[in-house]
């Protein structure tokens, strides 16, 4: 059963995306609220094929703080969160690596959509290049979502910050909400995804204005908070 859910979602998710991704610079092409409404439906779709083929639901725990813009720290597992954290937080803008960035269409798309591209090398140039980038999407009224870890991780992996949140955090004097999550249990980086609930940790916000250690300490142990040994 759970290898013919995988076919079903792969043939129908996969396949499906396909179209959204042609249709992109399309989208694009006629405006940005057009653009937007394509991310919705592609979002949109992802979850319906997720629930109903995978069996793969989401439980959020905590308060996302939707009142005001703000920097979410989240641990990253799997694809899924990136998709389900931008349906919750309503079109963040979120920092992504720069080898997703140059895929042909798809990379393009995004960028016009308003991702984050960072620089893996961390360079001075890359740091505010990001900053800018940062800046254009809160001044559109968008959080912004980073996952500090820098890559994605299976459970129970707690590696280091990157630098890039400390600098995002440093320049940036936002409140950062750590988000924990699970998802890996179900949406293994390999093997078969299998039917399961993914829960959603949104912790208190971390002030402002702490310490690069203290902010980093402090990011590290709530975004692990789920993790079991």
């Amino acid at each position: 059963m759970i290898g013919l859910r995988n076919l079903a979602f792969a043939v129908v998710f996969y396949g499906g995306s396909v179209a959204f991704v042609l249709l992109s610079p399309l989208a694009a092409a006629i405006g940005r609220p057009a653009l937007l409404g394509l991310a919705r439906a592609w979002i949109g779709f992802h979850r319906w094929a997720a629930r109903a083929l995978l069996g793969i639901e989401t439980r959020i725990v905590g308060d996302p703080q939707l009142g005001t813009p703000a920097l979410y720290a989240a641990k990253h597992q799997s694809m899924y969160e990136t998709l389900e954290l931008s349906r919750i937080l309503n079109r963040p803008a979120i920092v992504m690596k720069q080898e997703l960035a140059d895929i042909p269409i798809w990379g393009r798309a995004a960028r016009r959509y308003g991702v984050i591209v960072v620089d893996r090398e961390a360079s001075a140039g890359a740091l505010r290049r990001m900053l800018g980038e940062a800046k254009v999407a809160l001044d559109a009224g968008r959080s912004i979502v980073i996952f500090p870890e820098g890559t994605r991780v299976a459970p129970g992996e707690r590696p280091a910050l990157k630098s890039g949140f400390a600098g995002l955090y440093q320049m940036l004097k936002l409140p950062v909400v750590p988000v924990a999550l699970d998802s890996g249990r179900v949406w293994p980086r390999r093997g078969p995804k299998r039917p399961g609930v993914v829960t959603i940790r949104f912790g208190e916000p971390i002030p402002p204005g702490l310490s690069r250690k203290e902010a980093e300490a402090r990011v590290h142990a709530a975004i692990n908070a789920l993790e079991r040994d």
